[in-house]
């Protein structure tokens, strides 16, 4: 079809291939594994059939997207969903994608896959640009497209806090391809200390420091400990230098949403892995390649892992006195855009405040289910001629693993850790894997990794951008 194929262009400094559709340009970097859109030009529609039912479009593939999908009646509303990937992906599990414990493929299932048996169904790969409320419309990278019904469920990015140094050094973990850059980073780095003659620089390369003392921060910190004591010793015995893992938390303790419990036995765990812990600690730059704290002490590193915080994704076209801490948006109890009627936000994007929830609700997986399956069922009450239902959120309760037979869990008042605790989760978190083969895989993997002491999956197939002109 004209306009929609492959011009085969292979740029040699860069390593690009590019597809040119009608109105974006999407851009491979060979390189770095990642996809860019290019906008050409935003006059055409995106060609999606209208048809005598009212279209919903939901803006976001994460766990409340994907709920909605299921759970909307396509025999009553035509179905589109919005991602700028084409998978939907485990954001739990990341850590152990970028600590070479499983492979990205075993966390991540296509869109098209999931839901070809949908009728009245779309998918398309695209971003979100702006948001028209006033004529019903979403304008995209591939075009604009009308709704009856939009849902926002973009969930979150990283939060620098405004700090540019940081944001160009850091390695976040929000997504599949950040958190291979980080495996990939960490493994160069070992490979360049081998060689490196300046004792400073083997220092910084094998410094890893970690930035947030939450679930995410205290899972990455034990994962790349047990490669410090397992992987490292046996893939290079000829490194003279010691690896050093650092978690820093501005907090007075790790795991600040759970209890007291449950962060003093994950701080011990750590502690016991050899994980170099700074409470009460502010980064405040990064400067000469050495992380600054706010009471002057610096540490080199060549490794900053930054999951310190996360802030709402910004769509165009919502006030901002329509949004609230963290740059997450407004909504009433059934999840509508404060000020709108057919407008709904879910997940970690929106913001609803209720008894016991003064902030809003945590920013957890569970909570963008239950909204989501909650918001489906309202439109399909909707669309029955009932009156929708506001939406409660159950607590059921807060997992961290921190390493092999090592995890704390709150169930209320009832704390657990330990082996049970580890157990629990694996067996949670293999049940919420999407597809029977992800799930074998990731259950093969952990089984391989927990009898063997090893992980596979060890490639470099890629330089970071940072680190293009080693080597």
């Amino acid at each position: 079809m004209p306009g929609d194929t492959f011009v085969g262009k292979f740029v040699p400094l860069v390593h690009k291939m590019e597809k040119v559709g009608k109105n974006v340009v999407f851009s491979f970097d060979k390189q770095t594994g990642t996809i860019t859109q290019k906008q050409m030009r935003t006059s055409m529609d995106i060609r999606i059939p209208r048809t005598e039912k009212k279209r919903v479009v939901i803006v976001g593939g994460g766990f409340a997207g994907i709920k909605l999908v299921n759970k909307i009646d396509s025999r009553r509303y035509q179905i589109v969903l919005i991602d700028r990937n084409n998978y939907h992906q485990f954001p739990p599990l990341l850590y152990q994608v970028a600590s070479g414990g499983l492979e990205p493929g075993s966390i991540c299932f296509p869109f098209r896959k999931l839901f070809h048996r949908e009728k009245d169904f779309y998918f398309r790969m695209a971003d979100v640009q702006k948001i028209v409320p006033e004529e019903n419309r979403i304008v995209t990278s591939i075009g604009d497209l009308d709704y009856d019904y939009l849902i926002l469920a973009g969930g979150t990015t990283t939060n620098y806090y405004g700090n540019r140094a940081i944001e160009e050094h850091a390695l976040p973990m929000k997504e599949v391809r950040e958190a291979l850059t980080l495996r990939t980073s960490l493994l160069l780095n070992l490979e360049n200390a081998l060689d490196d003659e300046d004792k400073q620089e083997r220092r910084s390369l094998l410094n890893v420091v970690i930035v947030g003392g939450g679930a995410t921060g205290v899972e990455i910190a034990g994962a790349i400990a047990e490669m410090k004591r397992f992987i490292v010793p046996k893939d290079y015995p000829d490194l003279e230098t010691r690896m050093h893992v650092y978690l820093i938390e501005g907090t007075d303790r790790l795991l600040g949403v759970m209890s007291e419990s449950a962060s003093r036995h994950a701080k011990k765990y750590l502690e016991d892995m050899r994980v170099r812990i700074l409470l009460g600690k502010l980064v405040t730059d990064f400067r000469d390649g050495a992380v600054v704290l706010n009471d002057g002490q610096t540490i080199s590193t060549q490794a900053l892992i930054w999951v310190s915080g996360v802030t709402a994704v910004r769509f165009e076209g919502i006030p901002k006195e329509k949004t609230g801490r963290g740059g997450r948006i407004l909504v009433d109890a059934y999840n509508r855009l404060v000020g709108s009627e057919n407008i709904f936000v879910v997940g970690d994007l929106c913001l609803q405040v209720q008894p016991g929830y003064p902030n809003g609700h945590p920013q957890v997986a569970q909570v963008a289910i239950q909204q989501g399956r909650c918001l489906a069922h309202n439109l399909n009450r909707i669309a029955q001629g009932k009156t929708p239902r506001e939406f409660h959120y159950k607590d059921y309760g807060t997992m961290a693993t921190v390493g092999r037979n090592k995890a704390v869990a709150d169930f209320g008042k009832v704390h657990v850790h330990g082996f049970f605790a580890w157990a629990m989760w694996l067996v949670i978190h293999l049940r919420s894997i999407l597809g029977v083969r992800n799930k074998l895989a990731v259950l093969l993997d952990w089984m391989w990794n927990y009898l063997t002491y090893d992980h596979s999956s060890r490639f470099i197939f890629f330089r970071p951008k940072k680190d293009e002109t080693m080597g």
